[in-house]
């Protein structure tokens, strides 16, 4: 039997912490390691954890040191062959787990990474079938908000997967690791998904969309303030480009399809100016 780890993030999260536990409690699948890292929540999410769910690992921080840091530990802690990755507002369809092992059975060598098809919550609608990279670098969420139908139920390589949702082989995972860590520290949350699959791909390892594995997400469970997650994502993307992509690429990727937006963005958020001064320092590594 294929050992899995799930590595559950949460931040004040006790309003989606039971619902997302009880759902990998539920799987059809037996002998799942579950471990939940706690970003210095202030509500009662630890408590509930640590009395409800005793044969859960859960590591709690002081304070909320981002996704990435928080899944890093996550991943250190865990003894999986596989790890699944999942946002605390996660709910799992029973057979979940099992869909995933029938495709690491029959997969390659090389498929290191696999993607769930995450539906919208309270909607008959796609929220991610990983993610797909456009020509001017820009970074899209396959089947974002469109109908789910029998077309979203083909298995297919894509270029990389969305952490609220996803299972990553050890190995690949280690062989990726750099000094940041699994997922990359500097990022804090956004975009961390893209450039751990991207530094992936680049040593030949193999994304697969798993239709079957069907989970449902609410999204946006951290609440960030919109001009705190625009600045992270701009930011990341440049991160994200500048550790991955080729230099005459970035600048036409610039010049076509961020520069109208980075002027909008100067202008109307605060945080602007903090992003490009970020960008300009960062070090590839």
């Amino acid at each position: 039997m294929i050992k899995i780890s799930v590595v559950i993030l949460t931040y004040n999260s006790a309003s989606y912490i039971k619902p997302c536990l009880d759902s990998v409690y539920g799987q059809n699948y037996q002998g799942v390691e579950i471990i939940v890292v706690d970003n210095g929540s202030k509500d009662e999410t630890a408590g509930l954890v640590r009395e409800n769910y005793p044969q859960v690992i859960l590591i709690k921080n002081k304070n909320n040191l981002g996704a990435c840091k928080g899944r890093n530990q996550g991943i250190e802690a865990a003894h999986g062959e596989w790890i699944v990755t999942l946002d605390c507002d996660i709910i799992l369809t029973n057979n979940f787990l099992c869909e995933i092992v029938k495709i690491i059975k029959h997969a390659s060598n090389t498929v290191g990474m696999i993607q769930p098809k995450i539906m919208n919550v309270h909607k008959n609608t796609i929220f991610s079938m990983g993610i797909y990279v456009s020509f001017l670098r820009r970074f899209h969420d396959i089947g974002k908000n469109k109908i789910n139908s029998t077309k979203f139920n083909k298995q297919k390589y894509i270029f990389g997967v969305c952490s609220a949702a996803a299972a990553y082989k050890r190995d690949m995972l280690e062989a990726i690791r750099g000094a940041n860590g699994y997922f990359d520290e500097r990022f804090f949350f956004l975009f961390e998904d893209v450039d751990l699959s991207w530094r992936a791909q680049k040593r030949g390892v193999k994304a697969s969309f798993c239709p079957g594995a069907v989970c449902y997400h609410h999204g946006d469970s951290s609440h960030t303030p919109e001009n705190i997650r625009q600045y992270l994502s701009l930011r990341n993307r440049y991160f994200t480009l500048l550790k991955n992509d080729f230099p005459r690429r970035i600048i036409l990727s610039f010049i076509f399809y961020d520069l109208p937006r980075f002027l909008y963005i100067l202008i109307t958020n605060p945080y602007a100016l903090r992003a490009l001064n970020d960008v300009l320092y960062f070090k590839r590594s």
